[in-house]
């Protein structure tokens, strides 16, 4: 079978393309600018153009046909009505990668599922998935359009600590401020429930979509069945970088308002809310699917990766010296309260 990836070297895509690499099964091309093709499997086949350039991609793409295209770069509705004109009739198999982060924000119940209603007021980037959902299944049962949506969560890979509370230049930061025996920020109180997911185990249901006439016209979230608090989650990096945990708790809404970015949608419109998923329909369309990589595990695993690749300690000196302030500022309320008290 014959699939295409647009992107196809992300934190999610990589390990999908990896594994395809390693299949009799699959003849695999990617789509991309090139700019990170220089660690890609043998076996994987490149077309090199931006996707956006969709005169040039329609010209280099005019002798193909696939049985499944997927779209890993896909933010905006406008960009999937561009893959539409581009795949109409050349793909047995159209995937999207939404995000779980579009569903009902808050939740009315924790547990989540396919059927929970999605809407989510504090992340623009949620409500745009959703637009695209929205468009993709229209055309599925207007014109018969093979869309499959995949709804990840927060999922990590070996160049990836996943983290709650991190700056502009990734997670690196919070494990550099750990290792120097600095206190980290935790959200909440730390005992809102969340679910990290790895790229190795997200691949393995992914791949089960892949040709699966049972997922078309279907929604499908992909996630791990293990549920950890954030204290938990801080606590295993602690561990895995073999230093105590200096946890100092502030709430979600201070935290947005105080971070000159968009704290806001990542952290209010979704990693801040209990969630606890349910991956029935996934299982149910992929027998036999296991997400197998425990968080102590693939966390240990990341953080002997990251130390042993320096390019991928990428320090934020601006969320270090914010992370500084909004502790010193809490410390000095809670000094003033407690003198003025009585």
């Amino acid at each position: 079978m014959k699939a295409l990836f647009i992107g196809g070297t992300g934190i999610i895509s990589t390990a999908i393309t990896r594994l395809l690499a390693g299949s009799e099964d699959w003849e695999l091309y990617l789509l991309n600018r090139g700019s990170r093709n220089e660690e890609l499997p043998e076996r994987v086949q490149t077309i090199q153009a931006d996707i956006n350039d969709e005169e040039t991609v329609a010209r280099l793409l005019a002798v193909h046909s696939f049985d499944v295209v997927a779209d890993f770069i896909a933010f905006e509705p406008a960009q999937l009505e561009r893959d539409y004109r581009l795949f109409k009739g050349k793909t047995r198999q159209f995937i999207f990668i939404s995000s779980a982060s579009a569903y009902q924000t808050p939740l009315s119940d924790y547990r989540v599922n396919e059927g929970t209603p999605l809407s989510n007021p504090y992340w623009e980037y949620s409500r745009n998935k959703i637009a695209c959902e929205d468009y993709l299944m229209r055309l599925y049962r207007e014109e018969g359009f093979p869309v499959t949506i995949v709804r990840p969560s927060h999922t990590y890979d070996e160049r990836f600590i996943p983290m709650g509370v991190h700056g502009n230049r990734g997670s690196w930061q919070v494990a550099k401020r750990m290792l120097e025996h600095k206190p980290v920020l935790i959200h909440g109180d730390g005992t809102s429930l969340w679910t990290m997911t790895h790229s190795r185990d997200f691949a393995q249901g992914f791949v089960g979509l892949m040709g699966n006439l049972h997922a078309i016209g279907e929604a499908v979230g992909i996630t791990s069945d293990e549920t950890v608090t954030w204290n938990q989650i801080y606590g295993i990096l602690a561990d895995s970088l073999n230093v105590p945990l200096k946890a100092v708790h502030v709430s979600s809404e201070f935290l947005a308002d105080c971070w000159d970015g968009d704290l806001r949608g990542g952290l209010l419109g979704d990693k801040a809310n209990s969630v606890v998923f349910d991956n029935s329909k996934l299982k149910r369309l992929v027998p036999g699917f296991t997400a197998g990589i425990r968080l102590d595990q693939g966390m240990r695993e990341t953080v002997k990766h990251i130390l042993a690749h320096p390019e991928l300690q990428e320090e934020d000196p601006e969320f270090d010296a914010w992370c500084d302030r909004v502790i010193a500022a809490l410390g000095k309320a809670k000094k003033e309260i407690l003198e003025n008290r009585g």
